[in-house]
């Protein structure tokens, strides 16, 4: 097939030059009927939000040019099948559990996986499995599990249903998933593979090698991460003996939207085509270009962060020294319009395009600036979370079926050690749970949870500390 094609796209164009009149849903009539002060922004992609019509296809039982684009995305992602998901990443990751494990299954889980996988496993209500990750002293942060780790759990639990892992991490550090790979495939078990954040993976060396070729039996894909689909945009991989095609399409017909958006589709589309028709010297003009942008990083004259290492050549995380944080720096940057992906409590996480880039100057006066402007004499103490994951391997203390009976009440965070979570606490970013759902709060949890929100990283709950199950 012809990587040149871009199906979707060209079904919609040859659409919208008919001059359709629209008597059917969405309401705003091909764009005829919108608010003046929001037409400019909408007016060209409200012509191609249209529904499901006579030769427009359908992404629940595709025939025509969505059947044609996954196809093309299959030849290109070397898949058995390739699905389009317009609920994100999420959606990809609730269906390949459901469509893996059954209620009481034992499924392996890396701990520091998304919210999305624990939402996963609380819907399929099975057993699940942690495997903690180890503390990684190059970056200084959680990372990856280890394999010992990984085949300890194996052995304990032959029976697993699936395995499920995160690769690469949120800062593009990666590990031997290959070695996981292959031990969970002795046992004949399934791996599930949340790659968010490694769709450009694909394009092979110089970035690390992607799961789906390394073995994995179901991928997921954030293709609006770091290809130009929009956000919302993903794919959902099969490659495998162990989990059928049809499974995911049931699955995915459950949880994704009747009225999936043609934008979004589209938008998949194109990023397919984009990648696929990436050639040698523009991927290396972006490289160079990336490398550049991290040797300025790098100076001397800047004395407030030090670069760590990542596998991903287009993302660059700076860590600020001993005293300063920073969402301090991160506020600096953003008044001065650069906005950085992510901000954990020492760490800025910036991710690079696909593409070359040309804001020298400014990005260099943005530096000067924020290096000048950081606090002349450190004034914080750092946090010690090496000892974070005290268990290697850890189960629930009550079960998912358990807690669905369970009174709950909210209580102050400091009064909870010993207590039953009845919510996920999760600082985001990273985005590591510190304390799971069913899971028993001890007092580093508090400890760790205090520490991080004086130093201003947000933790993702709707209430004014934590609750729990009524015992």
């Amino acid at each position: 097939m012809k990587q040149k094609n871009i199906p979707i796209l060209k079904m919609l164009d040859k659409f919208t030059k008919k001059n359709p009149l629209s008597f059917h849903v969405p309401g705003h009539k091909n764009g005829t009927i919108f608010p003046e002060q929001a037409q400019t922004y909408y007016e060209h992609i409200l012509k191609l939000d249209v529904t499901e019509l006579p030769g427009l296809d359908d992404l629940h039982a595709p025939q025509g040019s969505i059947a044609e684009a996954e196809k093309l995305a299959t030849k290109f992602f070397q898949s058995d099948h390739t699905f389009f998901l317009i609920n994100g990443s999420t959606v990809g990751n609730l269906a390949m559990i459901l469509a893996t494990c059954k209620q009481g299954d034992k499924v392996i889980v890396q701990r520091n996986c998304h919210k999305s996988i624990m939402n996963g496993l609380e819907l399929a209500g099975v057993r699940p499995i942690f495997i903690a990750p180890d503390y990684d002293a190059k970056v200084q942060r959680f990372t990856s599990p280890a394999l010992k780790t990984f085949a300890d759990a194996l052995s304990e639990h032959p029976d697993a249903a699936a395995v499920i892992l995160t690769y690469p991490d949120y800062f593009g550090r990666t590990y031997n998933i290959k070695a996981m790979i292959e031990l969970a495939h002795k046992n004949n078990i399934p791996v599930l593979v949340d790659e968010a954040h490694g769709v450009h993976f694909s394009l092979g060396n110089p970035f690390p090698s992607s799961s789906l070729t390394l073995g994995a039996d179901v991928v997921v894909h954030s293709a609006h991460k770091t290809a130009p689909a929009m956000t919302m945009a993903s794919y959902l991989h099969i490659k495998s003996t162990r989990v059928t095609k049809e499974c995911l399409a049931y699955r995915l017909q459950m949880l994704q939207s009747s009225s999936p958006s043609y934008p979004l589709m589209a938008s998949l589309d194109i990023a397919r085509y984009f990648l696929a028709n990436q050639t040698e010297e523009s991927i290396q003009q972006a490289l160079t270009d990336v490398q550049e942008i991290k040797a300025l990083f790098a100076a001397e004259t800047y004395d407030k962060w030090e670069l760590v290492p990542s596998n991903d050549p287009i993302k660059l995380t700076i860590q600020l020294k001993d005293g300063y944080t920073a969402k301090e720096a991160a506020t600096l940057f953003e008044a001065q319009g650069i906005y950085p992906e992510l901000v954990t409590e020492r760490q800025i996480l910036f991710i690079f395009g696909l593409a070359s880039f040309t804001e020298w100057n400014r990005l260099k006066k943005v530096l000067d600036s924020v290096n000048e402007k950081l606090k002349n004499e450190p004034n914080h103490a750092t946090i010690e979370v090496v000892n974070l994951f005290t268990s290697k391997r850890q189960e629930l203390a009550l079960s998912y079926r358990k807690m669905e009976g369970l009174e709950q009440k909210l209580i102050p965070l400091e009064a909870s050690n010993g207590e039953i979570a009845a919510e996920a606490v999760i600082p985001y970013p990273p985005g590591i749970p510190f304390i799971l759902k069913g899971e028993m709060v001890t007092h580093e949890h508090i400890r760790a949870i205090r520490q991080l929100t004086v130093r201003g990283v947000r933790i993702q709950q709707r209430n004014e500390g934590i609750r729990i199950f009524k015992q």
